[in-house]
């Protein structure tokens, strides 16, 4: 698969606020005004929630790399997918007629290097034989976390999607990405000696085996 470089980024934040957007109102990449509660500022809004919990994942990481070296290897993966989120918000803030040739965005490549991720990280896993519960270590949960943020922006593209042109490759990289979330909440698990509670569903008020 070849290489393809994009265009550095051509901004300069000198002031955060403009008071451009006091009547509920911002701009697209075009110049485009449009409500910030349209599909196409709800998906990469859900992007951008997306990478600022990937931004709190990796924090947890890098305080737990000390005990165990080899999650280092899972928090550049995750720093690589954050960069990655910035490019599919870039061309999800970009109609169409105004995409550059060399403007940001996800490609195959990114949706394959996914697969071979989790492919090679669920090698190492046991067999599920029931669904999993988020929790048993921080790290864990806040993956799960990740995951749940990805399907939600995940079914905001969708919907733009059904109204608006957008690649294609951006939905198929949001389905892997939440495919991953879930591998890598088990790997991480398993590497770190954390426990996984799988789901009983006699284990409830109604069920008859509530655990004292």
């Amino acid at each position: 698969m070849s290489e393809q470089r994009f265009d550095e980024p051509r901004v300069a934040i000198n002031r955060v606020y403009t008071r451009q957007g006091d009547r509920g109102e911002t701009a697209l990449a075009g110049g485009q005004r449009v409500y910030k509660d349209s599909p196409r500022i709800e998906a990469y809004g859900t992007v951008d929630e997306l990478n600022a919990v990937r931004g709190a994942v990796r924090t947890t990481m890098g305080e737990m790399a000390a005990g165990e070296p080899r999650l280092a290897v899972l928090a550049a993966i995750l720093l690589r997918v954050q960069h990655e989120l910035f490019n599919l918000g870039s061309i999800l803030a970009t109609l169409p007629e105004d995409v550059h040739p060399k403007q940001a965005r996800v490609t195959e490549a990114e949706v394959a290097q996914l697969e071979k991720e989790m492919d090679r990280m669920n090698e190492e896993l046991p067999a599920l034989r029931s669904f999993v519960l988020p929790g048993g270590s921080r790290l864990n949960a806040e993956l799960h976390i990740a995951r749940t943020v990805c399907r939600r922006a995940e079914r905001a593209l969708v919907t733009l999607a059904r109204g608006e042109t957008t690649p294609s490759e951006a939905v198929r990289y949001l389905n892997r990405l939440g495919d991953a979330l879930f591998v890598w909440s088990r790997w991480a698990s398993h590497i770190t000696g954390g426990w996984e509670t799988l789901w009983e569903p006699n284990l409830s008020a109604s069920g008859g085996r509530q655990r004292e």
